[in-house]
Parts: C-alpha cells; structure tokens; sequence
C-alpha cells in the first residue's frame, strides 16, 4: 500500500500534455501565426481566390484591377475609344474587404463538431478560459458543446480578435444588420 494510485498520475500528465497541445495549436494557427499580408501586391480579380482579399486603407471597400477580355473596344463618356488586348487594366471592381486573420470556418465548425466536448474550438478561436472550462467538464456534459456547435455553424461566435473567418467565396456568410443615426428608415406605408 506504499504506491498512490499511478493510473490517475498517468491520467494527469496525459491531460497537462492534451492542453499543452490544445495550446501550441492555438498560438500557431491563431492570429500570432497567421501569415502578414504586408508587403504583398494588390491582387487582380482573376487573381482571388478562397479567402483573400484586396488590400485596403481606411474605407470598408477595396479596389482590385481586372483586366477585360482580349478584342474588346470601350468607348467612355467622352467619346474616345480603347481597344483592349487583354493586357492592361479596364477597370477597378469594387470588393468589401473584411479583416481577416487565418480563422477557417470550415475548421472552426469540424472543431466544433468533433472536438467540441474537449474545448478544441474554442481554444482554436482564441478563448483559452472557455476552452479550458469545456475540457476539465466536457464540454458542460455536452449540453455546452452542443450550444457551442450552433452558435459557432450560425457564425454568432467568431474569432477573439475581431477579425471574420475566412469562408469561401461561394459559401455561407453572415452578413450582419445594424441599425444608427446614419439608417434610413422608409416609412411604412399602411393600406
């Protein structure tokens, strides 16, 4: 009767090292790892791709160049005309940039899915203390993971830092509506 229970100290150290892991991954793939995208070129319009995005300034909306089709003949307001070879820019598509910093949604959702009930998700989001919550009570007996899965595939939870997933051009996005001092409100107008 000298040895205390060695299997809960295995199970100890297994945990330490779980969140240690939970925790690399969520420094790396997180906004402290996520590639800068400073420095770079602006992109063209057959240039964008799965989540990237024109650079921008201070306005909400970026400017890529597209380039128009080979043979084509353009006349402006004034009366001149210019022929395009397919080679120089013909105008410059307006795109909403929204500021995002590596966070999958696709990832996020799997996570959630999957990993749900260890704190995974959140600790891939970046909330540690929700994470660590969930995996010492896993995942609120699955009634959190559950809540968690919803709130994070309807896009209500995002990333800590701000910042919007990352989601296919195609795919699923929330776009969110607020109302200020600059709305306008139509009249509602009653038969």
């Amino acid at each position: 009767m000298a040895a205390a229970c060695p299997l809960g100290q295995a199970a100890e150290t297994v945990a330490v090292q779980f969140l240690g892991f939970l925790w690399f991954v969520s420094v790396t793939t997180g906004p402290w790892g996520a590639a800068a995208a400073g420095g770079e070129e602006p992109l063209k319009c057959e240039d964008l791709k799965v989540g990237q995005y024109p650079l921008c300034g201070a306005s909400p909306w970026g400017r890529a160049p597209c380039f128009p089709a080979p043979n084509i003949t353009c006349k402006d307001f004034s009366g001149n005309e210019t022929h395009f070879t397919g080679n120089e820019v013909g105008f410059l598509k307006p795109i909403y940039c929204r500021n995002v910093n590596g966070y999958s949604y696709k990832v996020a959702v799997a996570l959630s899915l999957f990993l749900g009930w260890l704190g995974a998700d959140r600790f891939y989001l970046g909330y540690p203390a929700l994470g660590l919550l969930k995996f010492c009570t896993v995942g609120f007996c699955g009634i959190g993971s559950l809540i968690d899965f919803i709130l994070i595939s309807m896009q209500i939870v995002g990333p800590s830092d701000g910042s919007s997933y990352i989601i296919d051009y195609y795919g699923t996005r929330l776009i969110r509506l607020s109302i200020t001092n600059e709305t306008f409100r139509k009249t509602q107008l009653y038969p």
